[in-house]
C-alpha cells in the first residue's frame, strides 16, 4: 500500500443493479448520451461476449455504468475534471487491489489485467459519447480523455518515499493487444504492473519500493508524450529520481529477454488498427539527445539477472538488432549490436511499441544525464491450454500468468540489488522474420 490513505471506491462506483449491463449501451443515462458520436476501434469491441464475460466475472461490470451516470450529474467543466481524475484513480486502485488479493470479487485469476482494460474502455466510451449540460468543445473533451487515461493507468499516482535507506524502482506494463486475432488475450506485463504497484520488497540489501504504471498499445499517446510525461519526473536527477526503471512487455514464447538495444524505427498496427512505419519522433519540449541516436543501450544489470535463479522460464540477454549499415540500402540482422553509422530498423525486441517505450525511456535517461539502471524486459507469451479455443480462462493460463508475474517480481528484485557483474551471459538465438521483428504475438 502507498503511504497515503486510499479513497473509498464504493462511494463513487455504484449500483449493483447495473452490473451485468453492456458498458457501451448502459454506461450513461440517455439524457446525457449521444450514441451517434463515433467510438474508437478499441471501444467498439466492448459489446462482444468475451469482454462482457470478463467484466461480469471480475466484478468490474458496474464501473462504466456508474461512471456514465455520474457524468450526467457534472454541472460544469471543473466538476467533470474532478470526477474524471478521481474515477480514473479509483479504477486503477481497484485493479491493483484485485491483483494483490485485497479485492476477491469474481472468479478470474487475481492477477488478471483484462478487467482493468475493458472497464477503462467502457469509461472512455461513456466520456466520448457524453453530452454535458454545458458547452464542451473537441479539444476540451480530448483533454478529459487524456486525464482519464493517465489517472486510470497509475501514471499520475507514482509516489516514492523520500530519504535514504530504501531503493526506488519504476516499472511499466502494457494493455492486451492483437485482439483482432483473439479477443481473450491478456498481457502479463500489465498483470505484473498491477501485482507490483506500491509493494515494498524486503531484500538482503535493504527495502525496495516499487511503483508501476500502465501504457496503451496505441501510437498516438506515445507521439503525444505520454511516456516522457510519466517517466521524466523520476529519471531527472533530484529528490524524486529512481534507482532503477524497467519497461516490461510480452515477447517470445517460453523465455524472458533482457533487451540490450532499443531502436528508433517503429512499425506495426496498434489496438485502434492504426499503422506506423518510420522513425519515432520525440515531442516538442521534451529533453532529448541531438542528433537523435539510432540505437540506445540498456543499462540493466543483465549479467546478474541472467545468472540468477529467477523462476520457471529461462532468461537471456539479447544483443541482436536489425540495421541498414552505413552506405547500404537493405536491412541486415546483427547478432552483436549495431555498427557505426547504421540506421535502425529494429531493436532487440523488434520495432513495435515495446521497443518504442524502451527507446523513449533510455533516450530520456541519457538526455537528462541520469546514471541509472534501466532498460526493457520481455516476458514469455501468455498462452491458454492447447485445446482451449474459447474459454476466457483455464488452469494452464492461470499457472502461466502466476509464474510470469512471480518471475517479473524476482527479476526486478535482482536488478534493484545487483552489483556490477560479468557480462558473459547466455544470448538468445531465436529466428526472426525479414523485418527483424520477433514472432507474433510480441509487445
Amino acid at each position: 500500500m502507498r503511504p497515503t490513505v486510499r479513497r473509498s471506491i464504493a462511494c463513487t462506483l455504484a449500483s449493483a443493479t447495473l452490473a451485468l449491463l453492456s458498458p457501451v449501451a448502459s454506461q450513461a443515462a440517455p439524457s446525457c448520451t449521444d450514441p451517434s458520436r463515433p467510438l474508437s476501434v478499441e471501444e467498439q469491441r466492448l459489446p462482444q461476449p468475451v469482454p462482457q464475460e470478463l467484466l461480469a466475472r471480475s466484478g468490474f461490470a458496474d464501473i462504466a455504468p456508474a461512471f456514465g451516470a455520474a457524468l450526467c450529474e457534472a454541472g460544469d467543466l471543473a466538476a467533470a475534471e474532478r470526477l474524471i481524475s478521481s474515477s480514473g484513480e479509483q479504477l486503477w486502485e481497484r485493479a491493483v487491489a484485485r491483483a494483490q488479493g485485497r479485492d476477491t470479487t469474481g472468479d478470474l485469476p487475481t492477477a488478471d489485467d483484462r478487467p482493468l482494460y475493458w472497464a477503462r474502455l467502457g469509461m472512455t466510451a461513456a466520456l466520448r459519447q457524453w453530452t454535458p449540460s454545458f458547452p464542451l468543445d473537441d479539444e476540451q473533451r480530448d483533454q478529459l480523455l487524456w486525464s482519464l487515461e493517465r489517472h486510470s493507468r497509475g501514471q499520475t499516482s507514482v509516489q516514492f518515499p523520500r530519504g535514504e535507506g530504501i531503493k526506488r524502482v519504476l516499472v511499466s506494463g502494457f494493455d492486451p493487444f492483437q485482439l483482432n486475432g483473439d479477443i481473450r488475450r491478456s498481457n502479463p506485463s500489465g498483470a505484473s504492473a498491477l501485482a507490483l504497484d506500491g509493494l515494498v520488497l524486503n531484500t538482503g540489501s535493504g527495502p525496495v519500493r516499487v511503483e508501476t504504471a500502465m501504457f496503451p498499445v496505441l501510437w498516438k499517446p506515445f507521439e503525444q508524450g505520454m511516456v516522457e510525461q510519466t517517466f521524466l519526473p523520476h529519471l531527472r536527477p533530484g529528490r524524486d529520481q529512481v534507482d532503477l526503471f524497467a519497461t516490461v512487455s510480452q515477447g517470445r514464447p517460453e523465455q524472458f529477454d533482457i533487451e540490450q538495444w532499443n531502436g528508433r524505427w517503429h512499425t506495426g498496427v496498434d489496438n485502434n488498427d492504426e499503422r506506423r512505419d518510420g522513425v519515432a519522433e520525440i515531442p516538442p519540449g521534451v529533453p532529448t539527445v541531438e542528433p537523435a541516436p539510432e540505437f540506445v543501450p540498456s543499462t540493466q544489470p543483465y549479467a546478474a539477472i541472467v545468472n540468477a535463479d529467477t523462476g520457471r522460464y529461462p532468461v537471456f540477454h539479447n544483443t541482436e538488432v536489425t540495421e541498414i549499415p552505413a552506405g547500404e540500402t537493405e536491412p541486415v540482422v546483427r547478432p552483436d549490436g549495431p555498427t557505426p553509422g547504421s540506421a535502425a530498423r529494429a531493436g532487440g525486441g523488434g520495432s513495435y511499441l515495446s521497443n518504442e517505450i524502451a527507446y523513449r525511456t533510455t533516450l530520456l535517461r541519457d538526455a537528462v544525464g541520469a546514471d541509472l539502471r534501466g532498460g526493457h524486459v520481455h516476458t514469455p507469451v501468455l498462452t491458454f491450454a492447447p485445446d482451449n479455443a474459447e474459454n476466457v480462462v483455464d488452469p494452464v493460463f492461470t499457472r502461466n500468468l502466476q509464474d510470469i508475474v512471480a518471475q517479473v517480481r524476482t527479476i526486478v528484485e535482482v536488478a534493484a540489488t545487483a552489483e556490477a557483474g560479468d557480462p558473459a551471459v547466455k544470448v538468445a538465438k531465436t529466428p526472426r522474420d525479414h523485418t527483424g521483428r520477433v514472432p507474433a504475438p510480441t509487445m
